[in-house]
């Protein structure tokens, strides 16, 4: 199936004309985002605005955010880790190998927060997938 790579082009320079005074983001946080459409086994957003949950995973400044990209897909493996999201109680996985640094122009709306527990352990699979010798 050929990919919409022009339909993308069209939204990403309107999300990037977007203005973001009143945009606020923290980490443990579950956005959607406008994840685009990307090349290969890279995560697409989906649908009209190629948007995707995302956890909010590491907030470096006002403007930029490490992202880990969620499905509803129960996936199991150390690339993965499931949780809900507090607010709606939805199982989600994050994808803990499609990590990426987002600009904050592509949030679009807040879901809600994963507890701190879980947080604690993501950021501990992280730190062993970062730290991997071969």
């Amino acid at each position: 199936m050929q990919k919409e790579f022009d339909k993308w082009n069209n939204r990403k320079k309107v999300i990037d004309e977007k203005d973001m005074k009143d945009i606020f983001f923290r980490e443990k946080e579950v956005w959607w985002c406008h994840l685009g459409l990307n090349v290969g086994y890279e995560q697409d957003g989906k649908h009209e605005e190629f948007k995707r949950p995302v956890l909010i995973f590491k907030k470096f400044n006002a403007e930029t955010f490490w992202a880990l990209p969620l499905t509803t897909k129960n996936k199991k493996g150390k690339y993965y880790y499931s949780f809900k999201i507090l607010e709606l109680k939805v199982r989600n996985t994050a994808n803990l190998s499609q990590i990426k640094l987002i600009d904050s122009k592509r949030l679009i709306d807040k879901m809600g927060y994963i507890k701190g527990e879980d947080y604690l352990e993501i950021k501990k699979m992280m730190k062993e997938i970062i730290d991997m010798e071969e």
